[in-house]
């Protein structure tokens, strides 16, 4: 009885403290989202910890997500519970965070804030490349942190 009920807390303690939007779960000691680079068919970009792309929303304001809402169900930010993590041929100095209106941190790159969009379904995979939505347009990124074009 006890081990179910500390389960069950355990269960809602992380569920409250939410998932970082590259799907996993953040960890106790605040470990921060990890950003690679991906190949996907618009050259080599910046994607989450499990390979999907990520994007730039040109509405953005330096370091200032424009994207809430039914915006951000379709666009989810990515989010991070400590320092976001480079990885290989990712620039650290370029990574940044960003608070958003309930007060968890958006990764951000170059100062642009960084998005998943929930129709790719497969790492490196980018079906939305140069979509004018929400009063914006939405680029996967170059490792410079400028949008692929």
């Amino acid at each position: 009885m006890f081990a179910v009920a500390a389960k069950s807390l355990l269960i809602a303690m992380l569920a409250m403290s939410g998932a970082a939007s590259d799907g996993k779960l953040a960890t106790s000691h605040g470990s921060g989202a990890k950003v690679k680079l991906a190949h996907t068919d618009y050259g080599r970009a910046l994607a989450n910890g499990d390979g999907y792309a990520l994007y730039l929303f040109t509405r953005d304001e330096r370091k200032r997500s424009r994207c809430y809402g039914k915006c951000a169900d379709v666009w989810p930010p990515l989010l991070t519970h400590g320092k976001p993590v480079a990885g290989k041929r990712v620039h650290q100095r370029l990574l940044g965070t960003s608070k958003r209106r309930n007060g968890r941190r958006q990764v951000t790159y170059a100062g642009h804030p960084l998005y998943r969009y929930v129709g790719d379904r497969s790492p490196g995979q980018v079906l939305c490349q140069a979509a004018n939505e929400y009063g914006g347009v939405w680029y996967v990124v170059r490792r410079s942190g400028e949008p692929i074009q």
